[in-house]
C-alpha cells in the first residue's frame, strides 16, 4: 500500500465528506464551509464528481456504463480533481472541502460486483485527506429520507440500497483506519445538519493551530 501523504499542513488543510446517500452531505458541507469561513478561514468547496470535463463525464455515463469501466473512470476524475483543483487550492493555504471522495470510491461501484481489493489498489495513489469525515445514518432514516427527495442515481433505485450502503461504508471505513486515515464518524440520524457541522469543525480545530495535530 501506498497512499500519498497529505499537503503540508502549513499550506491548507484537505477535508472530505462521505456518506450513503441521504446522509446530508452537502447540506452538511455547506454549513461546514459557513462556520469556518466565519471564523477568519479561507474555505473553498469541490465535490466529486468533479466539474471537470471527466467529471461531467463519468456523471453523464453512471446510468449506462458499469462495474470496472466506471469505478476507472472515476477514478481517473478522482486523480484529475486532485491535480487541477485540489492541490492548487491547498497550495493557496485555503481549507478544501471535498463533498464525496476516496470513501465513495470504495462503495459506489460495489453496487455492480466489484472488488473492494481492486477498488482500493485503484485508488492507492491518490492524496490522503488531513481529515476524513464519514457520515453515519440508520438505514431506515436514510430510506425514509431517498423515498422523499426521490433518487440521485441508479444505485439508489435498489428497496435495500440504503441497507447495503450502510454495510459498504461501514467496511470502506474500517478499511481506511487500518491504513492509517485520520477518520471522524458523524451520526446524522436524528442530528440536524449545523450540529454535524459544528462536530466536525470541532475536530478541525487542533489542525487549525499551527504545530498542533488531531488526537
Amino acid at each position: 500500500m501506498n497512499i500519498r501523504p497529505s499537503s503540508d499542513r502549513r499550506h491548507g488543510l484537505f477535508v472530505s465528506v462521505d456518506g450513503p446517500g441521504g446522509a446530508g452531505k452537502t447540506t452538511i458541507v455547506r454549513h461546514l464551509a459557513q462556520m469556518l469561513l466565519a471564523r477568519g478561514e479561507q474555505v473553498h468547496v469541490t465535490a466529486e464528481p468533479s466539474s471537470s470535463a471527466i467529471g461531467q463525464l463519468a456523471s453523464e455515463l453512471t446510468p449506462t456504463v458499469t462495474g470496472h469501466a466506471l469505478a476507472c473512470l472515476y477514478a481517473a476524475d478522482r486523480y484529475h480533481h486532485v491535480e487541477s483543483e485540489i492541490r492548487p487550492h491547498l497550495r493557496d493555504g485555503k481549507i478544501v472541502l471535498s463533498d464525496r471522495y476516496l470513501a465513495s470510491g470504495l462503495v459506489v461501484q460495489r453496487f455492480d460486483g466489484v472488488d473492494p481489493v481492486f477498488l482500493w489498489q485503484l485508488n492507492e495513489e491518490v492524496e490522503r485527506p488531513d481529515l476524513t469525515v464519514i457520515l453515519e445514518a440508520d438505514p431506515h432514516v436514510i430510506a425514509e429520507r431517498l423515498c422523499e427527495r426521490g433518487p440521485h442515481n441508479r444505485f439508489q433505485l435498489a428497496p435495500d440500497s440504503s441497507h447495503a450502503e450502510v454495510t459498504y461504508y461501514r467496511q470502506a471505513t474500517e478499511t481506511l483506519i487500518d491504513a492509517g486515515f485520520e477518520v471522524l464518524r458523524v451520526d446524522c440520524s436524528r442530528r440536524p445538519p449545523e450540529q454535524a457541522a459544528a462536530v466536525i469543525c470541532d475536530r478541525l480545530t487542533p489542525l487549525l493551530t499551527p504545530g498542533e495535530v488531531l488526537a
